[in-house]
């Protein structure tokens, strides 16, 4: 028998491909269970889902989370390099406002959202900057080390602290609002810094003061609303409304199903000769490391803004270790065929262009440019891909990979689709019609 979940077929009792539930010997991992992930408090994830969507966490009151991260376009954006502030409309649609031109583009994709409050998660961004370090006195690293403010109930909630204070992200050109310049003279912390100034800006509305007093005991007897406590609010509601968990991938995991005969056939080949699970390992097919993989590289690049270059050095930048030349996180690939466009800096449209060129050096040597979806911005996008000796230093840093034929790149697509969750997609909370700011919602 045949059932449709999601547009993908899977077959009940007498398919064909690859047996799981998790038993010995077969490549598989375990199914997921809520052991895997951390309890979240309902009345602080609607809480979060409200402050998610409301753009009066960024400077110009223009820009929310799900700007970049909303479910239509899988939690990213639909782009290879996202327009923060400055920029008009959503996903690919989403253009450069002529009357506040953005800087820059924002210089890495926007990475999906799903199972970030999986307890095994251990860091967070395309490298890692904020992980996981006990021996920290908020027990993690974040590249404001001993500076960082402490309270968050998570990793997943101190990685929300940052995009905010980006003049790319959300906070804006330097000068034109409170918190650009609070970012500019380096104040992020204190009493006059930027997360104070955005945490007032939220207390001073009074549907979040009452909602946080609901929520938060503390804030209920007096204390003053923190920065740290709109983090962990979001963070509650990323953990609950974006886990991802009951794809027909999962009821395969579980015993329930089988694959279908392609998708069974790519499923083989990423767990046996392809070798895509050496790296996309466990339930959420992420080893949680990072690697060289030769991916083009465009866009401003990751530096600081006294730096011309416009390269993206990876996790070295963090470690400064030179085996972390050009690496980065290896992505989760649950609902990964609704997160396009792929690679740290978008460069390809499709999974079928991104398996093509994956870890070959012909992602680098073969390239089409046209793959890269931008939009309008009179920046210098190709200045590396133009530049054959940094073309050539990160060829030189990337891990070899297999060289998928058409007929295996269609099979290994098959099986990446059933990892597309309706009931994640569906959402469980889903987008508000409202936030208590009255600014604008971001919806297509």
């Amino acid at each position: 028998m045949r059932i449709w979940v999601s547009g993908v077929v899977v077959v009940v009792a007498g398919g064909l491909g690859l047996q799981a539930g998790g038993t010995a010997g077969t490549g598989l991992p375990a199914p997921l269970s809520d052991a895997d992930f951390r309890p979240v408090d309902p009345a602080a994830a609607a809480l979060g889902q409200l402050l998610f969507y409301d753009p009066i966490l960024s400077g110009n009151r223009e820009v929310a989370c799900a700007t970049c991260h909303h479910p239509a376009f899988g939690t990213s954006d639909g782009v290879s390099l996202g327009l923060g502030d400055g920029g008009i409309g959503l996903g690919p649609l989403r253009r450069a406002d002529a009357d506040n031109l953005p800087e820059e583009r924002v210089p890495r994709n926007a990475q999906a959202l799903w199972n970030l409050g999986a307890v095994e998660y251990r860091s967070m961004f395309h490298d890692g900057r904020v992980e996981v370090d006990p021996s920290r006195p908020n027990g993690m690293r974040t590249p404001l080390d001993e500076d960082m403010l402490v309270g968050f109930d998570s990793m997943l909630s101190a990685q929300t602290m940052f995009p905010v204070v980006s003049p790319d992200e959300m906070a804006g050109h330097y000068q034109e609002n409170e918190i650009s310049t609070a970012v500019r003279l380096g104040m992020l912390t204190g009493p006059d810094g930027a997360w104070a100034r955005l945490a007032a800006r939220v207390a001073a509305v009074p549907g979040y003061a009452e909602r946080f007093a609901a929520v938060y005991p503390e804030i209920a007897a007096g204390r003053a609303i923190g920065f740290t406590d709109v983090s962990n609010a979001i963070a509650a509601f990323m953990e609950f409304e974006f886990r991802s968990d009951s794809a027909p991938f999962d009821a395969v995991l579980r015993g329930e199903a089988t694959m279908g005969p392609l998708a069974g056939e790519g499923m083989a080949l990423f767990y046996g000769p392809a070798g895509c699970s050496g790296c996309h390992s466990g339930p959420f097919l992420t080893d949680h490391s990072f690697h060289a993989m030769g991916e083009p590289q465009l866009g401003p690049g990751k530096g600081a803004r006294f730096e011309t270059h416009h390269r993206d050095e990876g996790r070295y930048r963090v470690t400064g270790a030179a085996a972390d030349w050009y690496a980065f996180r290896t992505p989760a690939l649950r609902n990964v065929a609704l997160t396009a466009p792929y690679g740290h800096a978008g460069a390809h449209r499709t999974l079928e262009a991104f398996l093509a060129g994956h870890g070959q050096g012909a992602a680098l040597a073969g390239y089409d440019r046209s793959e890269a979806v931008l939009p309008s911005l009179a920046v210098s996008d190709w200045a590396v891909m133009d530049d054959p000796a940094q073309v050539a230093a990160i060829a030189a840093a990337a891990e070899g990979g297999p060289v998928l034929e058409p007929g295996e790149i269609a099979a290994l697509v098959a099986f990446l689709q059933t990892l597309t969750d309706p009931v994640a997609v569906e959402g469980r909370l889903g987008v508000p019609e409202a936030v208590p700011s009255g600014l604008v919602v971001p919806n297509p």
